[in-house]
């Protein structure tokens, strides 16, 4: 539509759509033309010119193909040329596309009064401009403060649509930095999603665990694949959760085996001991609660090692990449839980030496074991946190040196961090047991133990560690 600054309009071909490409197409071109010119084509050879009086009939035509969304008449049965032979006969009524329900009462008038069939009953583009500033009065303004006004509104609304895909983005990214978190360690998540290299790193001293459920294979066969999956979900759900509480880094689980470090990959001073023994204690805490789903009265077996020492971490692959420990220690550690016995915290010589250096324990000396790859070993049993009144009875032991005495019970060691002490390890006594000294704030304490069988449960399972496999760095 084209309005010269006398208000002359000329209006044509205007559709919603492309005119049907049929024999009734030329017919499609009239069906916004006025009777008046429709009746003069018929008379006159020549092509027809329009009126601005047509143009207001145009208008109205196109208002309600606005309105209806729809081509003019596309709600009659009919063919355009019958439309517009009928439009052309001038009926009274005359015939005219249907007025949308969308419409107004007022403009539903103002449309009647453009497409009357009298052209001087229809009013000019003036006033219908008035007509509808009435009908609107909150847009009575120019052309261009109308455009203005659109584009101050589609700004607005690009703007919220702007903030709520970022938003989205936002959580999505959250969600995909907390599953990098769980796969890796997070400052090693972070170097990654920065595109900087991670190069392995040395650690002088960490506490590895590992553990693993004493009789699994049995009880796998005696289960269907989706109860021993619900068996390790559940118990690893609760371990994860007891792991959140506590300085450590979960390196993985493989079947029943579950795989701890603390120490890496941010160093924590010599706390790392403590807490994988805290963690340890909490652990076998849980287990003697925890009910199988399918088996609710079978009682689950914790078996735990740990040791300390230094290893070697850094990530491997680039197709989910893990973060993946080397050394001997990482040996050791899965030593200590194979040869460990059932809801016992086997530890090394090593590991016994970093948590007495801490105190607060209650350790038991279990002797000297034959370790598959290490030879002898002297081991511990951490039997739990040392309460304060035995802290306080054990500071108030008399400084007199007590008689030898034959036990054949093993030795029992509560550390102390605040007590000057020193731990001799057993040793052999030709034609005797195995003799223990300690010595508490400077008294000698001497006990005598048998040595102790090498106790082990479930080797027939697992006569080569925890390192069959997933542990390619460490040699079994």
């Amino acid at each position: 539509a084209v309005v010269s600054t006398q208000s002359t309009g000329f209006l044509s071909s205007y559709s919603l759509v492309d005119p049907l490409k049929s024999e009734d197409g030329k017919f499609f071109d009239l069906l916004w033309m006025a009777p008046e010119h429709l009746r003069q084509r018929e008379t006159t050879p020549e092509p027809v010119i329009g009126s601005q009086k047509g143009d207001i009939y145009s208008f109205a035509v196109i208002v309600t193909e606005i309105m209806s969304k729809n081509t003019p008449y596309g709600d009659v049965n009919c063919s355009a040329k019958e439309i517009v032979m009928k439009v052309q006969e001038g009926y009274s009524p005359p015939f005219r596309p249907d007025i949308p329900l969308e419409c107004s009462d007022g403009l539903a008038e103002l449309i009647k009064m453009c497409w009357d069939e009298q052209t001087f009953s229809r009013p000019d583009f003036p006033k219908i401009l008035a007509f509808l500033q009435v009908l609107h009065p909150q847009k009575q303004r120019s052309i261009t403060d109308r455009m203005i006004k659109m584009m101050e509104q589609y700004t607005d609304n690009l703007e919220e649509l702007v903030a709520e895909r970022s938003e989205q983005l936002a959580i999505e990214k959250e969600k995909a930095d907390n599953l990098l978190c769980r796969m890796l360690p997070k400052p090693i998540a972070e170097k990654l999603k920065q595109g900087e290299p991670v190069a392995p790193q040395a650690y002088d001293e960490v506490t590895i665990y590992f553990s693993d459920i004493v009789g699994f294979t049995d009880l796998s066969s005696q289960s269907t694949p989706f109860q021993v999956v619900d068996l390790l979900n559940d118990l690893y759900s609760l371990f994860d959760g007891i792991v959140e509480r506590h300085d450590v880094y979960k390196v993985e689980t493989i079947g029943d085996a579950y795989m701890v470090v603390s120490g890496l990959p941010v160093r924590n001073g010599n706390r790392h001991v403590a807490e994988i023994a805290n963690m340890s204690l909490d652990f076998l805490n849980s287990i003697k609660k925890f009910k199988v789903r399918h088996k609710p009265d079978l009682e689950l077996r914790l078996r735990i090692g740990m040791h300390t020492g230094s290893v070697c971490a850094g990530v491997v692959g680039l197709k989910m990449p893990r973060y993946c420990l080397f050394g001997d220690t990482v040996n050791t550690a899965s030593r200590m839980e194979s040869n460990g016995l059932p809801l016992k915290i086997h530890m090394s010589d090593d590991a016994y030496d970093a948590l007495t250096k801490i105190g607060g324990y209650e350790l038991e000396c279990r002797g000297e074991i034959s370790i598959k790859g290490k030879g002898v070993m002297t081991t511990w049993f951490l039997l739990g946190k040392e309460s304060i009144e035995e802290s306080q009875l054990l500071s108030t032991l008399p400084a007199t040196t007590p008689p030898v005495t034959e036990s054949p019970s093993p030795s029992i060691v509560r550390s102390r961090s605040s007590s000057r002490r020193s731990v001799n390890k057993p040793r052999s006594k030709p034609g005797g047991p195995a003799e223990t000294v300690i010595s508490i704030d400077g008294t000698a304490v001497y006990k005598n133990k048998s040595a102790e069988e090498n106790e082990k449960t479930d080797s027939g399972q697992r006569n080569n560690g925890h390192n069959n496999g997933f542990l390619p760095s460490v040699n079994a």
